[in-house]
């Protein structure tokens, strides 16, 4: 296909991808985590103290086994309200969620914002190499990208 000066266009896309920040420039090292024993009126005092709303949950091998955020939370009063259920002596087992989503160490800050756009998911977990965990990265952690955003730079 020729433009209107009769050249070539480039179709390759691969040649005019942004250069766009990785995501580990903008994810979050250092992770509260729990273990799926953790009672839950724990895990709810941590979300509160450290104003979060979720943390990975793993094994004590570190690998992750689940989520959970301050939605699988709720469920503690509608336990309590409905059937009559003591409060906080559930462990994270009982109310995390293992519907999560990961991605690579080598995403950028562009496929993570994709992500976020066609899903619902408000945080995903960034693997390495080696499928272990090394950081999470959050909606938030996307829109410091854009507030960084310098167009001189991309």
């Amino acid at each position: 296909m020729k433009n209107f000066q009769q050249k070539s266009l480039d179709t390759d896309q691969k040649d005019r991808k942004l250069n766009a920040p990785s995501v580990t420039d903008y994810m979050v090292r250092k992770l509260i985590t729990f273990k799926p024993e953790t009672e839950i009126s724990v895990v709810i005092k941590s979300l509160l103290e450290n104003r979060i709303t979720g943390a990975p949950v793993l094994n004590d091998k570190r690998e992750v086994v689940g989520l959970i955020d301050d939605k699988d939370c709720l469920n503690v009063l509608i336990g309590s309200a409905y059937y009559n259920h003591p409060v906080g002596k559930d462990t994270v087992a009982s109310y995390m969620s293992n519907v999560m989503k990961s991605i690579s160490i080598h995403d950028d800050i562009i496929d993570v914002a994709n992500i976020f756009i066609e899903t619902k998911y408000k945080r995903l977990l960034v693997m390495d190499d080696g499928g272990k965990l090394v950081g999470q990265i959050s909606r938030r952690d996307i829109l410091r990208a854009i507030k960084d955003l310098n167009m001189n730079t991309w």
